[in-house]
């Protein structure tokens, strides 16, 4: 059985910094793609990163590049969004998500598993 645990969110004020994790269990999070989402209240849960499988190619959302980087550690089999420079509009919630396949897909339908979500509050 496949779950994803997000941890590491938090409060931090603007221009801060946060590392999330998604340990995974029921899977190997280098042998396929997965990705990051976040959902602010009153929006839709969007895309913000996602890396691939096997290779391990990323991939962004536009406002966060040269911010946020995705990784993995396969010895510990997590899922990792570092998030620097951090901004008020960041505010959401995050979760990890996993696809049964090695390409990074943009869209919400394309993931097969979610993890519960972890909070993320930027003040100004």
């Amino acid at each position: 059985q496949v779950q994803l645990v997000e941890s590491g969110g938090g409060l931090v004020q603007a221009e801060g910094s946060l590392r999330l994790s998604c340990a995974a269990s029921g899977m190997t999070v280098s042998n396929i793609a997965m990705a990051w989402f976040r959902q602010a209240p009153g929006k839709e849960r969007e895309f913000v990163a996602g890396i691939s499988g096997i290779v391990g190619s990323t991939a962004y959302v536009d406002s966060v590049k040269g911010r946020f980087t995705i990784s993995r550690s396969n010895a510990k089999n997590t899922l990792y969004l570092q998030m620097n420079v951090l901004k008020p509009d960041d505010t959401a919630v995050y979760y990890c998500a996993s696809r049964r396949g090695l390409s990074i897909m943009e869209p919400i339908e394309a993931y097969d598993y979610w993890g519960q979500g972890t909070q993320v509050t930027v003040s100004s």
